[in-house]
């Protein structure tokens, strides 16, 4: 079974990517979508993070208030390495559970789906065989972010700010998928096409 890592700055189409790729039959392990199924209404993380940090970071709903975590984030970079601390371990043990169940269905590639990948690649380096980076300029990323979501674009720089930058991610690829204003979804997926023999798919 090969083991692709999969990331990609805000904004850079790396979902739209591992959509593409789940397509084509290999078993994506979405770490954000673990993370926030953690945060969710009654998520397994709540408990510690409202004892963490309070419960006014738990919205009426039940659910995290990302909104509320994110400013007390930016005003303390202290308080992302507190959230990692309770969010990591329960996040990993989902990640094993998800891999095992790829690797009983006999699939011939698993992809992890991380946002943070570079930033975390110690945790990472011995769990996959090559990493793919989707990749677009800076000023892509914001438009495409303010667009399609509630922020501002000084909101989108400060997350942008957080991430490993455009360099840093392109010097650790082992594939590259660029993704720039212009690429059509037709373009995007010929550059997979012609990846997916060094992916086993």
């Amino acid at each position: 079974m090969f083991r692709l890592g999969l990331t990609g700055g805000i904004g850079s189409g790396k979902t739209t990517v591992a959509q593409m790729l789940a397509a084509r039959g290999a078993a994506v392990i979405d770490a954000d979508a673990i993370s926030r199924a953690l945060t969710a209404s009654h998520g397994a993380a709540l408990p510690a993070i409202a004892a963490q940090f309070g419960t006014h970071v738990i919205g009426p709903d039940g659910a995290l208030n990302r909104s509320a975590m994110r400013q007390m984030i930016f005003a303390d970079p202290a308080a992302r390495q507190r959230l990692e601390t309770i969010l990591h371990p329960l996040v990993e043990q989902a990640l094993e559970e998800q891999t095992r169940e790829a690797a009983m269905r006999s699939v011939r590639c698993v992809v992890f789906d991380v946002p943070l990948l570079i930033e975390n690649f110690a945790r990472w380096q011995s769990r996959i065989d090559a990493l793919l980076i989707v990749d677009c300029p800076e000023e892509v990323q914001i438009t495409r972010v303010v667009a399609r979501s509630q922020l501002s674009r000084e909101e989108v720089m400060h997350i942008l700010s957080a991430q490993a930058s455009r360099a840093q991610r392109l010097a650790m690829a082992n594939f590259v998928i660029t993704n720039d204003a212009g690429t059509t979804l037709q373009a995007l997926e010929k550059q997979l096409e012609a990846l997916l023999p060094r992916f086993g798919l």
